[in-house]
């Protein structure tokens, strides 16, 4: 398996007044999210410390397949979540069957 880890960053239509629950779309987009999990797409994913980011771990062969599955999410299309990194990772440590 190859793994990707990507980290999301607030898009310019996030409201910084509601919480991530509270965004306009959030329904929509953990529909989506939770779809993609179980296609084995997303291994992992959630906001980190403050929650402006959110890490994502991907379970596939290439970056352009990331950005075309990441951008048919409602929130991106909205422009409340935009791709800030991508990154290939090699685990070493821990069960990755």
């Amino acid at each position: 398996m190859k793994y990707f880890v990507v980290t999301n960053e607030h898009g310019s239509a996030w409201n910084e007044s509601r919480s991530l629950m509270e965004q306009e779309g959030w329904a929509e987009h953990a529909a989506f999210m939770n779809k993609l999990v179980e296609e084995d797409f997303i291994v992992l994913g959630g906001p980190l410390g403050d929650g402006s980011r959110t890490l994502l771990v991907i379970n596939t062969d290439t970056e352009s397949t990331i950005r075309t599955r990441l951008a048919a999410d409602p929130w991106t299309r909205m422009g409340l979540l935009r791709i800030g990194k991508i990154e290939p990772w090699d685990i070493l440590l821990g069960n990755t069957s």
